[in-house]
């Protein structure tokens, strides 16, 4: 009897295979996420939904074309986004617009100096440093309306600020000085933060970086600017990120420091939050999307210009010792030796 032979199985390629497993991961993770996403939809998509709803209504009694008193919600469309950009409405607008931008890029800037600064005192070796680490933390950790009323008690007319200045200065009034203590309390308050994150990024980069560095003839500022400076760039940019998105809706620092009906520090969150409390939801909610669209565009705007995937950029662009040896004599060839 003739045995038959099975035909030789031919090799799944390499890169067949390879594709199928990332698929399965692919898979595996989309399931892994799907609850997460499903309690971002409910928490987030649905709040945003009825915000943009509830601004092409208005409440309350109005009068219609006929002269009769309509009482109760009315359909306006998009009259609420109009009023926002014209008359005596626009212009509060863009003042508070002005206001959030500012404190946006003001306390930020000032954070991410001060913040590094802190990070790069932090991570030398001397006495007492764990202790210095643990309460830096405090500004940070404190509620942001118990920080403002603590604010509100050094910035009073009689408090300690005006005394070390030896001026009266009346800084819960509208104008430049309600601007600068507000500045002033948000940058005690959140500078830590950075600081906490770049120390995390410069406590991971070998110690031998330097040494070669130093071998090669490159100076402090050079170190900074061409090693520090690039490999604590990913937790940098998420520090940064993160106090944007916050600044953007900057409500409770000024409502509590400065007060409501300061146009000076009236950010369009304190706009948004004013006019529900005067019961006009429809334009309160268009101020709510107007502020949500704004921290979108700038969010957007940021990951794509500094990168979106920084960490995995990073990881991939990192190279190994004997690389960080040959890549820094490059860079070392324009240092003062």
């Amino acid at each position: 009897m003739a045995v038959v032979e099975a035909p030789p199985q031919t090799p799944v390629p390499k890169k067949v295979a390879k594709a199928t497993d990332t698929r399965k991961q692919g898979a595996l993770a989309a399931k892994l996420l799907t609850p997460t996403m499903a309690v971002l939809l409910l928490v987030i998509g649905y709040p945003i939904l009825a915000a943009i709803y509830q601004s092409l209504f208005t409440q309350g009694q109005s009068v219609d074309a006929d002269g009769f008193v309509v009482q109760g919600s009315q359909f306006v469309g998009l009259d609420s986004y109009a009023a926002i950009f014209s008359g005596d409405v626009g212009a509060r607008f863009w003042n508070a617009f002005y206001n959030t931008t500012f404190f946006t890029v003001v306390c930020v800037v000032i954070e991410v100096i001060l913040g590094v600064a802190m990070a790069l005192i932090m991570n030398k070796a001397f006495k007492g440093k764990g202790l210095i680490r643990a309460s830096i933390l405090v500004p940070w950790a404190i509620p942001t309306v118990v920080s403002a009323k603590l604010w509100q008690w050094i910035f009073d007319a009689n408090g300690i600020a005006n005394s070390m200045l030896g001026q009266q200065i009346l800084w819960a009034t509208d104008g430049p000085q309600a601007k600068l203590a507000v500045i002033i309390a948000d940058t005690w308050k959140t500078a830590p933060f950075i600081a906490l994150l770049v120390l995390a990024g410069l406590q991971v980069i070998p110690a031998e970086v330097y040494e070669a560095a130093k071998i090669d003839g490159a100076n402090a500022w050079r170190q900074f600017w061409s090693m520090t400076l690039p490999l604590v760039k990913p937790a940098l940019l998420v520090a940064v990120l993160f106090r944007l998105l916050d600044n953007l809706r900057m409500f409770d620092l000024p409502f509590v420091l400065i007060g409501a009906q300061k146009p000076s520090v009236e950010t369009i969150s304190i706009l948004a939050y004013l006019e529900n409390q005067n019961s006009r939801y429809g334009p309160a909610a268009a101020y709510a999307f107007v502020l949500f669209l704004y921290v979108v565009v700038v969010s957007y705007a940021f990951v794509k210009l500094l990168g979106a995937d920084v960490i995995g950029d990073n990881r991939a662009k990192t190279p190994t010792a004997g690389g960080r040896r040959r890549g820094l004599r490059t860079v070392a060839k324009g240092a003062t030796p």
